[in-house]
C-alpha cells in the first residue's frame, strides 16, 4: 500500500482523481460512442453487418477476457504503472483506430483497445480506493463517480459533433490528448499502491479465455456462411472455455475462482446480469443504427436521442439505491427489468416516419426508468453472495458477465432477427424483430431475479464500471 494516504480537497488528491477520470473516461466513452459512429464508418470503410459487429465486439472480446487479468496484475506489480500501461497502449491503439484504412485494420486496433481498457476500468477506481485515507474514501469516490457520470452524459453529445462537424476518426483521436494527459498526471501524482501479499497473476487462464471468447464470437457472427473456418474456429473456442474452467479448478492463484459459483444469489443474479445486459447491449446497437440509417438523424442527434437515460440514472439512482437498501435488491431486480423490457418492446415500433416526442421518447423513458430501478440493487445482489475475500473477483466476474451478455446479443441477434451479414438493406427489416428479442431476454432477466435472489442485502451508491460503460451510469451498489 501507499506509505501516505491522500487527503481529499488536497492538490495532490484533486491531481489523482484527475488522473482517474480521465483515464477511466476515455475507456467507457469509446464503448458508447463508437455505436453513434457505426453509420459514419459504415459509408467511409464499406463495411457489411458483419463487420459492424466486429467493430463493437472486437472491443467487447479482448475487454471482457482481460478485466480480471487486468485488475490482478495491478495488485502484483503496481495499480499506477498497469494503469499508465493501460494509456500507453490505449493511445496507440487510438491512433490506429483513427487512422485505419480499412475494416481489417478497424477491427485490429479496437481489439487492442479493448486490451487497453481492461487494465484501465479496474485500476481507474482501485487507485481512488487504496490512494485516499480511509476518512476521506467515500468522498473521493463520490467525486470520481460524479464527474465520469458528467462526462457519460456529454460524450456522446461530443461525439455526435465531432462526427458530424468533422469525421468519425476524431473520436477516437480525441483519446491521444486526453490519455497522454491522464498519464502525465499518473506519473506526477499517483503514489504508486501495490497490495501486499498480491496473488500471481493468471497468465494461462488469461489466453485461454481471450482465445475461447474471441474464436466463439468469430463464429456466431460469420455463422452458417462463415464456412469451415467458422465451425473451426467456434470448436477452437469451445475447447479454450472448456480449458480456461480446467485452468481455474487447478491454478494456484485463480483469476476467477470457481468456488464463487456454489452460490445460488451469486449464479441467479449473474444470470440476471447476462440476460439484462444481452437486452440492453443489443438494443443499443440496433436503436442507433435504426435512426441513422432509416429515421435519417444525425450523429448528434442520435447521441441525444438517449439522453433521458442518463438523466434518469443521475437523477434517481442514489433513491433507488436507498430504497433497495430498505427492501432489498429482489423486488427492484425483478420489477427493473422488466420495465426496461417494456421499453424495448416500444422502442420496437420506432419505425420510418416516427416521431421523436410521440415514439421515441416516451420508449426511452420507460426504458430509462427501468434500468435505472435494476442497476442499484444489481452487484449487490452479487457481492452479498460471496464472502469478503473474494469481492474483488465477485464484482470483476459481474463486469466480465456485463460485458460478455452485450458481446453475445451483437454477435447473434442479427442472425436471429433475420438480417444477413453481409447485407446493411435487411437492417430496418429485422429491428423490430431484433428489439421484440431483446424485451424478451430483459424481461426473462427479471423472472431470473425473483427466483434466486435473496430478500435482504445491504445496498449503498458507489460507481460501477461495467454498468457506466454500457449504460452511460456512474452509480451503483456493493453489499456492505
Amino acid at each position: 500500500m501507499s506509505a501516505a494516504p491522500v487527503r481529499f480537497g488536497t492538490a495532490e488528491g484533486h491531481w489523482v482523481i484527475a488522473a482517474a477520470v480521465l483515464g477511466s473516461g476515455i475507456a467507457f466513452l469509446d464503448s458508447t460512442v463508437v455505436n453513434v459512429a457505426l453509420p459514419a464508418i459504415r459509408a467511409d470503410l464499406h463495411l457489411s453487418v458483419a463487420g459492424l459487429q466486429w467493430t463493437v465486439d472486437a472491443y467487447l472480446v479482448t475487454l471482457s477476457a482481460l478485466l480480471l487479468f487486468g485488475g490482478s496484475l495491478g495488485d502484483v506489480v503496481g495499480l499506477r504503472r498497469v494503469f499508465v500501461a493501460g494509456l500507453v497502449g490505449f493511445v496507440v491503439a487510438s491512433l490506429l483506430c483513427g487512422l485505419a484504412p480499412s475494416a481489417g485494420a478497424l477491427i485490429a486496433a479496437r481489439a487492442l483497445q479493448g486490451a487497453a481498457a481492461a487494465f484501465l476500468v479496474p485500476g481507474s477506481l482501485t487507485i481512488v480506493s487504496t490512494t485516499f485515507h480511509p476518512d476521506d474514501r467515500i468522498r473521493a469516490v463520490g467525486a470520481w463517480s460524479g464527474l465520469a457520470g458528467v462526462a457519460s452524459a456529454i460524450g456522446p453529445l461530443l461525439g455526435g459533433w465531432l462526427i458530424d462537424a468533422v469525421s468519425w476518426r476524431l473520436i477516437f483521436l480525441i483519446n491521444l490528448p486526453l490519455a497522454t494527459i491522464a498519464a502525465w498526471i499518473a506519473l506526477r501524482h499517483v503514489p504508486e499502491t501495490r497490495l501486499d501479499g498480491a496473488r500471481r497473476p493468471d497468465f494461462a487462464g488469461a489466453v485461454a479465455v481471450t482465445v475461447g471468447l474471441a474464436g466463439v464470437t468469430y463464429s456466431l457472427i460469420e455463422g452458417p456462411g462463415g464456412g469451415a473456418l467458422a465451425v473451426m474456429l467456434g470448436f477452437l473456442g469451445v475447447v479454450a472455455l472448456a480449458a480456461f474452467v480446467v485452468i481455474e479448478s487447478r491454478v494456484r492463484d485463480p483469476m476467477l475462482p470457481l468456488t464463487l459459483f456454489r452460490s445460488r444469489q451469486f449464479n441467479g443474479a449473474n444470470l440476471t446480469t447476462f440476460a439484462v445486459y444481452a437486452g440492453l447491449g443489443g438494443a443499443i446497437f440496433f436503436v442507433v443504427l435504426q435512426l441513422q440509417l432509416t429515421l435519417r438523424y444525425s450523429a448528434i442527434q442520435a447521441g441525444a436521442s438517449l439522453l433521458p437515460v442518463t438523466v434518469l440514472m443521475l437523477a434517481f439512482s442514489s433513491r433507488v439505491g436507498a430504497l433497495a437498501q430498505r427492501i432489498g435488491p429482489r423486488i427492484p431486480m425483478t420489477v427493473g427489468p422488466i420495465i426496461a423490457a417494456v421499453g424495448l418492446a416500444l422502442l420496437g415500433r420506432v419505425q420510418p416516419g416516427s416521431h421523436y416526442v410521440a415514439t421515441v421518447l416516451p420508449a426511452v423513458v420507460v426504458f430509462g426508468a427501468g434500468v435505472t430501478v435494476t442497476v442499484a440493487p444489481l452487484t449487490a445482489a452479487v457481492l452479498a453472495a460471496v464472502d469478503e475475500r473474494h469481492l474483488g473477483a465477485g464484482s470483476g466476474a459481474n463486469n466480465a458477465v456485463a460485458r460478455v451478455a452485450g458481446l453475445v446479443a451483437v454477435a447473434t441477434l442479427p442472425t436471429l432477427a433475420g438480417i444477413e451479414s453481409g447485407s446493411v438493406d435487411t437492417l430496418a427489416g429485422g429491428y423490430a424483430t431484433a428489439m421484440r428479442i431483446c424485451a424478451g431476454v430483459c424481461g426473462l432477466g427479471g423472472l431470473i431475479a425473483w427466483t434466486t435472489v435473496r430478500e435482504r442485502a445491504k445496498v449503498s451508491p458507489v460507481p460501477h464500471p461495467s454498468l457506466m460503460q454500457s449504460c452511460q451510469h456512474p452509480y451503483s451498489t456493493r453489499a456492505d
